[in-house]
């Protein structure tokens, strides 16, 4: 397993990501391009309890999008998008204030050793590779509600 997770989550990284959400009450945004990822994403979501997820299939608008929900506790970000990559929408997230502690995950076919320290240098909250193993990804999303951070290249 390429999992590398603290053993306990720091106070500061509980403070950074704010509270441990429960999965039926988490409002979780997926940014991906691919309509069998979604499909596959969002029904291990709702099999994980969540019941409030939005889709946008590009980075193009994210920040816009996500001001249009109550709340956002995650966003599932893939990072080869069309018109905006995972990268930039990131930034954009992060430079406002509403997003700037929101867990944001970067869930990409480009899982590399090089590709995850990228993501971590660029600010995201975790890394989980596709193709996404459906036996682990439930309990994954459980523990980044829970702010713990996952580094996963899923080989």
């Amino acid at each position: 397993m390429n999992e590398t997770t603290p053993t306990a989550v720091s106070a500061n990284n509980q403070e950074a990501n704010g509270k441990v959400v429960d999965p039926r009450d988490a409002y979780v945004l997926v940014v991906e391009d691919n309509l069998q990822n979604l499909v596959l994403i969002a029904r291990l979501l709702a099999f994980l309890g969540v019941r409030r997820y939005e889709w946008k299939a590009s980075g193009w608008q994210v920040l816009e999008f996500a001001d249009t929900m109550p709340r956002v506790d995650l966003v599932l970000m893939d990072i080869h998008l069309p018109y905006e990559d995972g990268y930039d929408a990131l930034s954009k997230l992060r430079a406002d204030p509403r997003f700037k502690n929101t867990r944001v995950v970067a869930v990409t076919a480009d899982a590399n050793p090089a590709s995850m320290e990228k993501a971590r240098q660029a600010g995201f909250d975790g890394f989980l590779g596709k193709p996404i193993d459906p036996d682990r990804f439930p309990e994954q999303i459980r523990r980044i509600l829970r702010g713990e951070q996952i580094w996963d290249l899923g080989y």
